[in-house]
């Protein structure tokens, strides 16, 4: 046998703690997650697209506040003498030329129409560019749910293992006892249905905390499922005891109601546009330009200008009905904006509820474990003197199965509250 040099010792000792290493699940922090789900999350790029297109909409509405310049080259060749014959009442001489020239155009007034309309096209960028704080917190609450998920399936997986340990540890012992005949089959057998049990709910425990990686990596925007090793981060303060301020907050800025807000405004000033189109418009178009080759009776030069006036007179009650639309949308915004109020009211209320109840269920959920504990302690000493039967212990060692589940649950609902209900206050943006 060939002796191992301390050079390939060292080598053997590298590739396995290399391998180790790529095998262990990277470390993730909540803020890392968070700070992950910010850069990479697609419905957060998409909002932000959203909102930097409405963005244009507002230099498209304002472009009318400027000139336009149009540059024109213009070539015709006619018959000599012809004239265009047919077509309404226009009856022009068609002359040989060559010219180039601009037009420019220039919007005077409309008596603010115009005006109107960029006040809706500004307000609804802002609308939406709250639309993008508001996927942001939504984006940030759901990387929350799936950390503290991932947590909780974890320390659900580690209650059932450690019951998976324990009841092994008891089918072990009552076997030997029975072997020995001093226990019954029927104790193995109770002994061995829970032990059942107790590997059933891990395997279920298992796939739950599968489960929560693969919320937790949509909620991250990654495509692929990773397994992370995630840290147990400090429990939040006590909620307060008054809900009236938190509702109050979330009234004043939740990023959608904020967003609904500007939206019934946009939609205001809109219908106030709309209302506008009966006003006359004035504009000034001038055009310049040469002609180096024309026919006789053309000047080599050319140049006008103009004022437009138009006034609307008749149009089958088409600018009434669109300021009739616009007036009932307008409406429709300002009530779908009372309901979403209602809603934030209600939302807060359920979620600063559920956040008291879960601060309660901590202080609980720890009774009961030691209480669980001292009653299997007790259970397990009457069962081993020969005072208590296998039901009395499966009973206890159910009990402290409950509660452990319980407790590790707790802590982890109770941030997912703390997180809930800091979102619906509008606080995470």
């Amino acid at each position: 046998m060939i002796a191992k040099t301390p050079t390939v010792t060292a080598a053997l000792l590298l590739l396995l703690a290399v391998r180790a290493t790529a095998q262990a699940p990277a470390p993730l922090t909540l803020e890392e997650a968070e700070r992950r789900a910010l850069q990479n999350h697609p419905q957060l790029q998409a909002t932000q697209f959203a909102s930097a297109a409405a963005r244009e909409v507002v230099r498209e509405t304002r472009s009318a506040y400027f000139p336009t310049v149009v540059g024109s080259v213009t070539g015709a060749e006619a018959l000599d003498g012809s004239r265009i014959a047919a077509g309404a009442l226009n009856n022009p001489i068609i002359y040989d030329r060559f010219a180039t020239g601009i037009s420019v155009g220039q919007l005077v007034t409309d008596f603010g129409r115009t005006r109107a309309v960029v006040r809706s096209s500004s307000l609804n960028a802002d609308a939406r560019a709250q639309d993008v704080d508001d996927e942001r917190a939504f984006v940030l609450l759901e990387v929350d749910r799936a950390y503290f998920s991932v947590l909780r399936a974890q320390a659900v997986e580690r209650v059932s293992q450690a019951t998976v340990d324990a009841r092994r540890l008891v089918l072990d012992q009552v076997t030997a006892l029975a072997q020995s005949n001093l226990r019954s089959g029927l104790d193995v057998s109770f002994a061995t249905v829970n032990l059942s049990a107790a590997q059933l709910q891990l395997v279920q425990a298992q796939n739950e905390t599968q489960r929560a990686f693969a919320t937790l990596a949509v909620a991250l925007g990654e495509s692929s499922v990773s397994q992370y090793a995630v840290a147990d981060q400090p429990l939040p303060t006590q909620p307060s005891s008054d809900s009236a301020p938190l509702v109050a907050d979330a009234l004043r800025q939740r990023p959608d109601v904020l967003s609904a807000r500007l939206t019934a405004e946009s939609s205001s000033a809109f219908a106030e546009a709309e209302g506008d189109l009966w006003r006359p418009s004035v504009a000034a178009v001038g055009a310049a330009g040469i002609t180096p080759y024309h026919q006789t009776g053309i000047e080599d030069r050319y140049a006008a200008a103009a004022v437009n006036v138009n006034v609307p007179i008749l149009n089958g009650s088409l600018y009434s009905a669109r300021h009739a639309e616009a007036s009932l949308r307008a409406r429709a915004v300002s009530e779908r904006l009372r309901d979403l109020e209602n809603r934030v009211r209600r939302d807060v209320q359920v979620a600063w509820l559920d956040a008291r109840t879960a601060f309660q269920r901590l202080d609980l959920t720890r009774q009961l474990s030691e209480q669980a504990a001292g009653a299997l302690d007790l259970a397990q000493s009457r069962y081993d003197l020969g005072l208590g039967s296998i039901v009395e212990l499966s009973q206890a060692q159910l009990n402290k199965t409950q509660a452990d589940l319980e407790g590790a649950s707790a802590t982890y609902d109770y941030q997912v509250d703390m997180a809930v209900l800091a979102h619906a206050t509008g606080a995470r943006k």
